[in-house]
């Protein structure tokens, strides 16, 4: 474990990696929750989380679903590669964060009720139309229903 300060310098010098859920219902529908805090603290965002030094992908992935969700197995498809950039971070100091963001859909039958409430004070299924136009869905989140908005290109 890290100390804050040590954080600190980590995220104001290098990119941090980490997996998002896009995660649906049986009806197409897509969970988001009410983000507490920074960075897009007070937006409805996506589920997930950094990847954890010497942590590999599916150790991370299957740690995110337990944490998120509370599943221990699911389906899952890759989604993409995006990049993340924010003026702020999860501290009151003034520096940007980056984050390069390795996509999943999967598919959620659970309870929202029983969804933990410390990264995210309540949850909603929107209909991607609706959480495209709707103001208070993060960007970010609206980015993966967005094609062009993938950071998965081919180098010329």
């Amino acid at each position: 474990m890290l100390s804050l300060d040590t954080f600190k310098t980590v995220i104001k010098s290098s990119p941090l990696v980490s997996i998002d859920l896009i995660v649906r219902n049986e009806q197409g529908q897509v969970l988001l929750g009410k983000r507490t805090n920074r960075p897009a603290q007070g937006f409805w965002f996506v589920v997930g989380g950094r990847v954890l030094k010497d942590e590999s992908l599916e150790h991370a992935f299957k740690r995110l679903i337990k944490v998120e969700l509370g599943l221990d197995e699911v389906a899952s498809s890759f989604n993409g590669v995006y990049q993340h950039f924010y003026k702020d971070n999860f501290s009151e100091d003034k520096f940007s964060t980056h984050y390069i963001v390795l996509a999943y859909e999967i598919i959620f039958n659970g309870k929202l009720s029983s969804l933990p409430l410390e990264q995210h004070s309540n949850y909603e299924w929107f209909e991607e139309k609706e959480l495209i136009a709707n103001e208070n869905v993060h960007t970010h989140s609206k980015w993966y229903f967005q094609k062009d908005k993938r950071a998965d290109f081919v180098f010329k």
